[in-house]
């Protein structure tokens, strides 16, 4: 595709001091700018700062009416004006910067509706093993690789050795069963901890055992399982909220580096064309992150902190919510962030082996033969209910982790009994994830205006959803995974996450999979013919139908007159092009409330698009052949 062509860099400069300083030293006050901290420049009050032309406009509107190609940016930071290229040249003034879009697309910005950002700067701070399959011998290799790389011999005995994205069912050969031994047999005295990309597993050695008091005797914590063997001894692997058990003894890096690792990828999200995000697990350390960064002029997004809930104040709402509340009122005053969610789980994950999603029939044994495991549900129907009643009569939103058709049931039941308690017929409460639903309950998200909040990325034939699954529930569930194309016809609200970084952050692949349900990496089409979605289907599911989850529809999603200038300008034409080529879109220009938060001919834009890159070039494994490029192929941030 021929990548947008721009003006020369001095008349980009001039755009940064047209759209105002926030556009060159991050978006920090862009959210709550007035008219008086966007003042016109020597064009006038009625030109706009930007105008892009010569573009494909991927409105998100309903309806049809003529081809609109080009977007006018007023100075106020909102849309002034969309149309023909004619029409809307007319709001050029002398110093209006003027963008030839050369075809290609601009949209509304990607609103990410469940993703962990700052999960995703703490976790660049330690060395990645980025998801790879590995025998016992190469594994044992990269982590001693690692050891020297963080300290050596000059670490020991106690400098903890944290390793990030380790795969849960990656350890070869298939069916090999992790225990702190394995570990133990490393040339170290160091406690080591195996973090899985899944966010639901750790794999620990004995050392580290031993530092957090684990033994045979203590009791799985609320929401977690610790993994015993047939003696009855914990074998290393901890689940769920019984990983903290282990994580409250790892030191945690200092506030400045955190704060900059932290800045850091969120220009990679802008330079993604991420402009909204709903950070999907939020409690005080991530709310000060937050307000260190936005002090620091570092917040080019929209943020929705989800604040979560334990499955111990879920049995408590009043409690829950006074919590809730008090962080609020602490860092409502932060700006760029948007209070009024909260976030509770309802399961653990599907594949083999964690099985800790809850399900309606049991796990099959992989012959086709029911076991006794239904998975694991933390919350009852009953008691989420009465937390969701208490919370959206407050005014706030539920958003819950539900990956099993028992879990979307449970949590529709809650948000069942709210609507019927509370009255209210607009609450947007949502179910994150939705890896399988019972059929009997698509039409429910429609009745109760639930938002389905699916990673679509994840719909495809790979080693998750075929040897990790497909065996452990049998084909006639397996026919539910990600239903997005049912939901759809069954009238309910679609929006789009990415769970970063669970996997890496890779927008446009994410969208391309939702349409071909195979992506960059699938080994084959996932249902595609039974729930692919058509493309302006998940174009919108990505801005508009998450700006709607958000509550935020009126400002931003849609690039219509009046609105928010969150706007992205591609390199190609994602509306026209091969399916394919919408997993390699690059992003040339992103502003949010019409600031410039990437540039992607500036020095920061490009080293924010290689970051990106790097970032996204480890894809979930497709098979189970052994993945590994060396160690520092797999330590490289």
């Amino acid at each position: 595709m021929t990548p947008a062509s721009f003006s020369s860099p001095l008349s980009r400069r001039r755009l940064l001091g047209a759209v105002g300083a926030a556009g060159a030293a991050g978006a920090a006050g862009l959210l709550g700018a007035g008219p008086a901290a966007a003042a016109p420049a020597s064009g006038g009050r009625g030109s706009a700062a930007l105008v892009i032309h010569n573009a494909r406009v991927f409105t998100g509107t309903a309806g049809g009416g003529a081809p609109v190609e080009a977007v006018a940016v007023g100075r106020d930071g909102k849309i002034l004006a969309t149309g023909s290229g004619s029409a809307v040249r007319r709001h050029a003034g002398r110093d209006t910067e003027v963008v030839d879009a050369r075809g290609n697309t601009v949209m509304s910005g990607i609103h990410d509706g469940h993703v962990h950002p700052l999960g995703a700067g703490d976790r660049s701070l330690r060395p990645s093993l980025e998801g790879a399959e590995t025998t016992l011998p190469e594994l044992r290799e990269l982590l001693t690789g690692f050891l020297a790389d963080t300290g050596g011999a000059g670490a020991e005995p106690d400098r903890w050795l944290v390793v990030e994205d380790w795969n849960p069912v990656g350890l070869l050969p298939t069916g090999s069963v992790p225990h702190h031994s394995m570990l133990d047999a490393l040339a170290t005295r160091r406690p080591v901890a195996l973090v899985g990309g899944d966010g639901h597993n750790i794999w620990v050695n004995r050392r580290a055992l031993d530092i957090a008091g684990i033994t045979a005797a203590t009791p799985d914590p609320v929401g977690g399982r610790i993994v015993k063997g047939a003696d009855g001894q914990p074998t290393g692997v901890l689940k769920d909220d019984a990983q903290d058990l282990v994580k409250r003894h790892v030191p945690e890096p200092s506030r400045a580096e955190l704060v900059a690792a932290c800045a850091k990828v969120l220009e990679q999200a802008a330079a993604s064309g991420v402009t909204t995000m709903m950070d999907a697990l939020v409690g005080r350390h991530e709310l000060e992150l937050y307000q260190a960064l936005a002090a620091a002029g570092k917040l080019p997004q929209r943020i929705v902190p989800a604040i979560r809930l334990d499955a111990g104040q879920t049995k408590d709402p009043a409690a829950a919510l006074a919590y809730a509340r008090g962080l609020r009122r602490e860092f409502e005053g932060v700006r760029g962030l948007r209070f009024g969610m909260v976030k509770v789980f309802l399961d653990g994950v599907i594949e083999y082996p964690a099985q800790t999603a809850a399900l309606l029939e049991p796990y099959l044994d992989g012959n086709g033969r029911p076991t006794a495991n239904r998975g694991e549900l933390y919350t009852s129907a009953a008691d989420y209910g009465r937390l969701t009643a208490a919370f959206n009569k407050a005014g706030w939103q539920l958003h819950a982790h539900g990956l099993g058709d028992r879990a979307v049931r449970t949590a529709l039941d809650g948000y069942a009994y709210a609507h019927r308690v509370t009255g209210q017929r607009d609450a947007r409460n949502a179910i994150a994830h939705l890896q399988i639903v019972d059929p009997a309950d698509l039409r429910r998200f429609a009745q109760l205006g639930v938002a389905a909040c699916m990673q679509l990325q994840w719909a495809a034939e790979d080693t998750w959803t075929m040897d990790a699954l497909l065996p452990y529930i049998g084909p006639q569930r397996h026919r539910w995974m990600y239903p997005a194309r049912s939901l759809e016809r069954a009238g309910a609200r679609l929006t789009g996450g990415s769970d970063w970084p669970v996997d890496a952050l890779q927008v446009w692949n994410q969208l391309r999979t939702a349409i071909d349900r195979q992506g960059a990496y699938g080994t084959g089409e996932l249902h595609r013919e039974l729930e692919g979605l058509s493309r302006s289907s998940v174009l919108r599911m990505h801005t508009a139908g998450t700006a709607w989850q958000l509550r935020q529809e009126g400002l931003t999603g849609t690039v219509e007159r009046g609105k928010a200038a969150d706007l992205v300008l591609l390199d190609r034409d994602v509306t026209r092009c091969p399916v394919a080529d919408i997993s390699g879109t690059g992003v040339r220009m992103t502003l949010v409330g019409g600031r410039v938060v990437h540039d992607a001919d500036s020095e920061a834009g490009r080293a924010a698009v290689a970051r990106a890159a790097r970032a996204g070039s480890g894809p979930r494994p497709a098979s189970y052949a052994a993945v590994h490029g060396g160690r520092h192929h797999a330590c490289g941030h």
